[in-house]
């Protein structure tokens, strides 16, 4: 597959603060591939240098064959870029948005419709209406329209669905998905980690670090133990109990469930499910679980700082 996006080593440093580190991936053409990772992971900042609003320290990074710092003119009209806050011009209508962007990049709404058209059609029966007064699903859809409108090679999401509802969450993936099938490379960043399993590939991102790089399926595979879903009627006492177990490894609440890695080489179900019987709990069952890719990043996470402490 050919590459569409090349990083190698990038670092950014504002002042004290090291916001990236090492930075090296590369993303192929026709992939969808998304960054994962908590506010100040350092998502945002490599998105701008990746679409020539910053510098990098260090490192390299190109996109299309193109370096990003030496033509940054070209690949401007080439790339297109959805920030994560709102950037449009809220007293103008959507429809003005739409073509003066159109007009920044020296095409028409006409001319590039047809790529728009599943996600602008939601939008035309409000076109008269300012893009201000719009809800939070419909500004998203405005905003993507308007970076697809010249008809980019290249597309930059950072943090799309932030703040979005549900519903607009899903119908704005499944027009990823659509856009993906006719052959555009897309880069994602989102904080959810149940978007991480509709991309093809994912990076976790922590402090200005990637902590593992992979498919959504393949990243699951370096949870490091057996990992048990454990329930039962009194949630918050059980979790203090497990807690305060000189065996536990890792105890957090997942849904109705609490996830448990144990510290031990060796534990069965039956073998939690007594020990938790003997301390008084009842109404309780224990099994072992496939690790998701939500329980993959905390581990990781708390590798990292381990490590670092």
């Amino acid at each position: 597959m050919k590459e569409a996006v090349l990083v190698a080593g990038v670092g950014k440093r504002f002042g004290a603060v090291q916001a990236l580190q090492e930075i090296t991936f590369s993303v192929g053409e026709g992939e969808l591939f998304g960054f994962i990772g908590a506010d100040g992971a350092g998502k945002t900042t490599l998105f701008r240098i990746l679409v020539t609003l910053l510098l990098p320290d260090e490192g390299r990074a190109e996109l299309l064959g193109l370096d990003v710092v030496r033509f940054y003119r070209e690949l401007r009209r080439r790339i297109g870029y959805m920030p994560g806050k709102f950037s449009l011009y809220p007293d103008l209508s959507v429809e003005e948005n739409l073509r003066f962007f159109a007009s920044v990049f020296g095409t028409t709404v006409e001319k590039n419709y047809e790529l728009i058209r599943d996600i602008y059609s939601q939008l035309e029966p409000f076109k008269t209406r300012r893009a201000g007064k719009l809800s939070g699903g419909m500004k998203q859809k405005l905003a993507l329209s308007c970076a697809l409108v010249h008809r980019p090679e290249l597309l930059f999401l950072d943090e799309p669905t932030t703040g979005v509802d549900a519903v607009s969450r899903q119908e704005f993936w499944q027009m990823l998905r659509r856009l993906r099938e006719q052959g555009m490379t897309i880069l994602v960043s989102t904080p959810y980690m149940d978007e991480a399993v509709l991309c093809d590939r994912i990076a976790f991102m922590q402090a200005g670090k990637i902590l593992a790089l992979d498919t959504p399926a393949g990243i699951t595979t370096l949870f490091p133990k057996p990992l048990f879903a454990i329930r039962a009627t009194e949630t918050g006492k059980l979790l203090l109990a497990l807690r305060a177990s000189p065996n536990a490894s890792s105890v957090y609440a997942f849904g109705s469930a609490l996830h448990y890695t144990d510290s031990r080489p060796v534990v069965s179900p039956d073998e939690l499910l007594a020990t938790l019987q003997i301390e008084g709990f009842t109404d309780l069952s224990v099994t072992v679980i496939p690790p998701g890719i939500e329980d993959t990043f905390i581990a990781l996470m708390e590798k990292k700082q381990g490590s670092a402490s």
